[in-house]
């Protein structure tokens, strides 16, 4: 594993993400501003561009498939994302958050999310490794949720994001919006605002997406360092995808049922692992294939209804 061969790939990672998220805070997004759609789309392909890079060198560095395992393991990742923006979309818009202001809660949402995926991977990767029938859960997991996701059982999730949202306002005894703060002092006592609140309901609806999506990538790759670094590209990448997608979202109807049979397929695959071995490039080729048939049907019944 890639993980076990040396701490050199991990800590050029971490120093690459860390640089990264530093210019984008101190020197492109400094001062809180609305992304325009060229500038969104122009962010999300210098990530796309960089994993590619990357996907590029772990291919040079450690051999096809491990190459193939990452673009998997990435592709899943930011497909799955999908979810996630449409979430954010409804709980920054519940808010009232005003889009100039809406990047400042994703930037710190994703360095927390990069934080909590971080222990949930290693942690994960240890229960692996000592357990291995853990697969075997995770496999059955991921076949019943695709199917959940296929028959649109989703409107309960929604409810349930309502009624934890109420009850965050009324514990962190949410005022109102102050600018870009996310906590003000009120008659000497610190109150939340719905910048905060919005930000732990990222948080949140983040956590919840990766117990879905982590098990997609271990049905890809056991290996951490690819699961991490698939995930840390798909999560950086989210951000600027939010405001191209925020847009386009009523576009792709049948990405769902694209999500579903993939979720589906990557389960099926887990819980078959001992008797039937699916190449990773093959596996590629079906979650390529599968959503981009989803997006293909959604956009050519938007364009003619």
């Amino acid at each position: 594993m890639l993980a076990e061969s040396s701490l050199l790939p991990w800590s050029l990672f971490l120093v690459f993400i860390g640089a990264m998220l530093a210019l984008d805070l101190g020197v492109f997004h400094k001062k809180a501003h609305l992304p325009s759609f060229k500038e969104a789309l122009g962010w999300t392909a210098v990530w796309a561009v960089l994993a590619i890079g990357f996907g590029s060198w772990i291919g040079v560095q450690y051999g096809t498939q491990s190459c193939v395992e990452f673009f998997t393991g990435y592709v899943l990742e930011m497909s799955l994302s999908m979810d996630n923006v449409f979430v954010f979309v409804v709980v920054l818009g519940a808010l009232g958050i005003p889009r100039e202001l809406q990047h400042r809660v994703l930037f710190w949402g994703v360095l927390t999310a990069l934080v909590l995926r971080g222990v949930m991977i290693v942690s994960g990767a240890a229960l692996v490794a000592q357990y291995q029938w853990i697969l075997y859960g995770f496999g059955a997991f991921l076949v019943f949720t695709g199917v959940k996701l296929f028959f649109g059982a989703g409107d309960d999730d929604a409810k349930g994001d309502s009624r934890l949202l109420q009850w965050l306002r009324r514990k962190l005894q949410v005022t109102e919006l102050r600018g870009d703060r996310f906590w003000v002092r009120e008659a000497g006592r610190l109150r939340a605002t719905p910048m905060l609140l919005a930000l732990v309901m990222v948080e949140i609806s983040d956590v919840v997406f990766a117990v879905d999506s982590i098990p997609a990538v271990f049905a890809v790759t056991q290996d951490p360092f690819l699961v991490f670094t698939a995930n840390v590209f798909a999560i950086l990448g989210l951000r600027s995808l939010f405001f191209v997608l925020a847009r386009m979202l009523d576009r792709f109807e049948y990405l769902k049922y694209g999500l579903a049979i993939v979720l589906t397929f990557v389960g099926t695959k887990l819980l078959l692992m001992h008797w039937l071995h699916i190449p990773p490039l093959l596996s590629l080729g079906v979650v390529l294939g599968t959503l981009g048939s989803a997006v293909a049907i959604s956009l050519f019944r938007s364009h003619n209804s």
